[in-house]
């Protein structure tokens, strides 16, 4: 494969697991991360390569970027790093921090700009801590995590509103999709995002995405809000009222879309098992815990988060930052690849 434009990683919150899973990605995936450099402080990964450093082995060797560019030329096994901004001091693992949060906001926002410029392919995100970015205050305190971060540097870049440009938080693996209507809410305000106009915005959405990387229209299986998808209006109105009529229209703007379907049941009959493909190629769910438990509990290994409607590619591993795990050196890079290879793929 060619590689035109170097691919982003956002070193994440620094005293979390996401520099040394970058560390352990560049060292032992180097034909996945060749053509991607990160976006982060220089000491913090230099403290991440030293941590993941094996018995009889040096550390990962650091290379310091002027740009972005220089990335495509660098050889395997090194690590990349453009430094945006750097910590005044090492803050420690396994704790908030505000100023690990400035930090991974501003790798994130420099890195969404790059992408929105054509400077770069895409980028790809390591985990950050939501306390520690609202910690880090004003502007980072308005933003509940990377996926409405991202979407506000897309839509002031573009001149538009927030609303003007809506995304949708799609979770991936070897079996499973789901797409969410709904993201970082309370569990009152999910039930209250569940309208018409959300639940048919989300499945255009979900369409338009999955069509180019199917090669063909994504069949879209439905998941009801209430139990068994309110079995007619017994459990709840909002499959009868809001969720039904969405989907007829859906369907008559050509789109494939199944149900709604009882919740509990729906990510079971969408599952791929080896060869043999689910009945959907995606589930939409009407909330954020609904439609990620499903996915994660068949392995955060494997696990992709994909930022759908944004007019450029986004991926990160599936878990958070894993502070118990942190400065350890036992975290699993896994997801972070796969997310490098999702990218890839979105880019093809």
């Amino acid at each position: 494969m060619v590689i035109e434009k170097p691919l982003a990683i956002t070193m994440g919150d620094a005293a979390g697991i996401g520099p040394e899973i970058i560390a352990k990605a560049f060292r032992d995936a180097p034909e996945v991360t060749r053509g991607c450099f990160v976006v982060g402080d220089v000491t913090t990964l230099r403290r991440a390569a030293q941590l993941i450093r094996r018995e009889g082995e040096v550390a990962l060797p650091l290379l310091l970027l002027d740009q972005a560019a220089e990335a495509l030329a660098v050889p395997p096994h090194c690590l990349p790093v453009l430094q945006v901004e750097a910590l005044a001091v090492p803050v420690p693992f396994g704790h908030i921090s505000a100023e690990a949060g400035r930090l991974a906001g501003c790798c994130v926002r420099w890195a969404a700009q790059a992408a929105l410029r054509g400077e770069i392919a895409g980028l790809v995100t390591a985990p950050l801590h939501k306390e520690a970015l609202s910690a880090a205050g004003a502007p980072w305190d308005a933003f509940p995590g990377h996926t409405e971060l991202l979407q506000a540097e897309a839509a002031a870049y573009q001149g538009k509103t927030v609303a003007e440009l809506p995304v949708r938080m799609m979770l991936a693996n070897d079996e499973l999709r789901t797409v969410l209507v709904s993201i970082h809410v309370s569990l009152r305000q999910a039930i209250e995002s569940v309208t018409h106009d959300n639940v048919l915005q989300t499945l255009r959405i979900t369409h338009a995405a999955l069509t180019p990387l199917l090669g063909r229209a994504p069949r879209i299986g439905v998941a009801g809000l209430n139990p068994h998808a309110g079995e007619g209006g017994l459990f709840g109105r909002e499959e009868v009222e809001i969720i039904t009529p969405a989907l007829a229209q859906a369907r008559a703007e050509g789109l494939d879309v199944h149900g709604p379907l009882a919740p509990d049941t729906v990510f079971m009959r969408a599952r791929a098992k080896g060869a043999q493909p689910g009945e959907f190629d995606v589930v939409v769910a009407m909330y954020h815990d609904q439609g990620l438990i499903p996915v994660k509990y068949l392995g955060v290994d494997k696990g992709v988060n994909v930022t759908l409607g944004l007019p450029l590619v986004r991926t990160s591993p599936d878990h958070g930052t894993a502070f118990d795990l942190a400065g350890t050196g036992q975290a699993d890079a896994s997801s972070l690849v796969e997310a490098i290879r999702m990218a890839r793929h979105l880019l093809a």
